[in-house]
């Protein structure tokens, strides 16, 4: 059984189990989130209506904070001595997918 969840602003693909990185959540390691699901697989079944899907819990527990990859930005300008350089890491929360259902 697997679910499609919005996490973050994105969709992914979690089971019982999974870890993952999302955007960060306001919540501490050790408490637990709800994620909301837009399609449920369980074997053969799928469900995808609004209605049915209003029933079905993803809960995953918090995990820890992390941060993404560094992102390094660079403006320059011709012939001028203009140069800029900053950086930038996403922060981000680790999870793990307890219950479906």
């Amino acid at each position: 059984m697997y679910a499609i969840v919005r996490a973050g602003g994105r969709q992914e693909k979690v089971s019982v189990g999974d870890v993952l990185l999302i955007d960060k959540v306001s919540a501490q390691p050790g408490e637990s989130i709800e994620l909301k699901p837009l399609m449920l697989v369980d074997g053969a079944d799928i469900t995808v209506e609004a209605d049915k899907l209003a029933g079905v819990k993803v809960a995953a527990e918090v995990v820890k904070a992390a941060k993404g990859p560094k992102i390094t930005i660079m403006k320059y300008k011709n012939k001028t001595g203009y140069r800029k350089r900053q950086g930038h890491r996403q922060p981000l929360t680790q999870i793990k997918v307890t219950k479906i259902g």
